[in-house]
């Protein structure tokens, strides 16, 4: 009598992974590739938090039958990460309650070769190993070829607009006056910064950076205007060294601490250059800042982007010579009001890059056209006056 395998007994134990196996039973090979490509393609991304019985009876015949019409090994082009499970056909089913695809009965047209998004194998998602990463908004508007900018609208820039002309009054008052609406602008500029970048709360990097501004601006009045690129520059090269031995302390992942490295020093390095205000001539920085204004109320008008960028460099550059006129730079104030609009759009456009939020457009994009023309305000005005 002949000694035959159980049925379901592995028979390639020294063969490695993956044996080739042939059934002579059809069912026996039937439940062989449904647990196959089970195997492979499941999504484990979200999953509901209880299914019923009659919900999941029908799961093993659906991935047989995508089997069976065409899918052949049980393998799957997985979707490289950020990128849309529809983009290989068809477009994505629209998700079920929990956010994954909605389970459905099997597609009776068969799909025909490359129509990986469509059918039955849509209703459980690219092949992954460890789940589907997350997709976010501007990935997708990349993939669907829009443009993942969006801009703060009025209201952030109308209340740019309120800050800038308070920098500007209050520097024809006096320093001590200006440093109130400097303060103001430092901290909006920290806090706005981090949530740019997605990393909230960061409360302990807020700080930091913000405590770095205010440091700067005291080291500014006791060393005086004529030490101003040494005040500003040795608390930058402080804080930088600060910030570094602080991220080496740190027990996060390696790529979160180089994250919140970055993510630190660049708050910390515009929220102290923003007191490149503080350092500038007064008359200077009332133009600049009065132009500055104008400029990011002209840029927030329903414009195309080239002619709303063109229109608020012109109305820059009159403000300039209107303030200039007042404060007795005359003619010159054109050019520092330009420089520091040119200087501010740069600091617009950075505030509505990969589709930030409602709380972004009311901190960066209030507060980083007004740092970002700091320098050009110190230097400008300085050569012109």
């Amino acid at each position: 009598m002949t000694n035959q395998p159980y049925e379901g007994y592995d028979q390639y134990p020294q063969q490695g992974w993956p044996a080739q196996q042939e059934y002579d039973d059809p069912q026996a090979a039937q439940q062989h590739y449904t647990q196959q490509w089970q195997g492979q393609t499941w999504d484990t991304q979200v999953q509901a938090p209880a299914a019923g019985a009659a919900e999941t009876a029908y799961l093993p015949q659906q991935a047989y039958d995508a089997q069976a019409q065409g899918y052949g090994t049980g393998r799957q082009e997985a979707a490289a990460p950020g990128q849309d499970p529809g983009a290989y056909g068809s477009p994505a089913p629209a998700p079920g309650p929990y956010g994954s695809a909605p389970y459905g009965p099997a597609s009776p047209t068969p799909p025909g070769p490359g129509t990986h998004g469509s059918g039955a194998a849509s209703a459980y998602g690219p092949a992954t190993v460890a789940g589907n990463a997350r997709v976010t908004d501007a990935q997708r508007a990349r993939l669907e070829g829009r443009s993942p900018i969006i801009e703060p609208g009025i209201q952030p820039a109308a209340l740019t607009a309120l800050l800038g002309l308070l920098l500007s009054g209050a520097a024809a008052v006096g320093s001590y006056a200006l440093l109130v609406p400097l303060v103001v602008l430092q901290a909006v500029t920290a806090a706005g910064w981090f949530r740019l970048n997605g990393m909230w709360p960061a409360r302990q990097g807020i700080a930091l950076a913000f405590l770095g501004a205010l440091v700067a601006d005291a080291a500014l009045l006791t060393a005086g205007r004529e030490n101003a690129p040494a005040a500003i520059l040795g608390t930058l090269g402080i804080w930088v060294l600060l910030t570094l031995v602080m991220q080496l302390r740190s027990h996060a992942d390696p790529d979160e601490r180089m994250y919140g490295l970055m993510a630190t020093v660049a708050s910390a390095a515009l929220a102290i250059v923003a007191t490149g205000h503080l350092a500038a001539d007064p008359d200077a920085v009332t133009v600049g800042a009065a132009a500055v204004a104008v400029a990011v109320l002209a840029r927030a008008l329903p414009l195309p982007t080239p002619a709303s960028v063109v229109v608020s460099l012109l109305a820059a550059a009159g403000a300039g010579i209107a303030v200039g006129g007042m404060t007795g730079l005359g003619a010159k104030g054109a050019l520092l009001g330009a420089g520091a609009a040119v200087c501010a759009l740069i600091g617009h456009r950075v505030a509505s890059y990969d589709y930030p939020s409602r709380f972004v457009h009311f901190t960066a994009g209030v507060a980083l056209p007004l740092a970002a023309a700091a320098p050009a305000v110190y230097v400008l005005g300085r050569a012109i006056s």
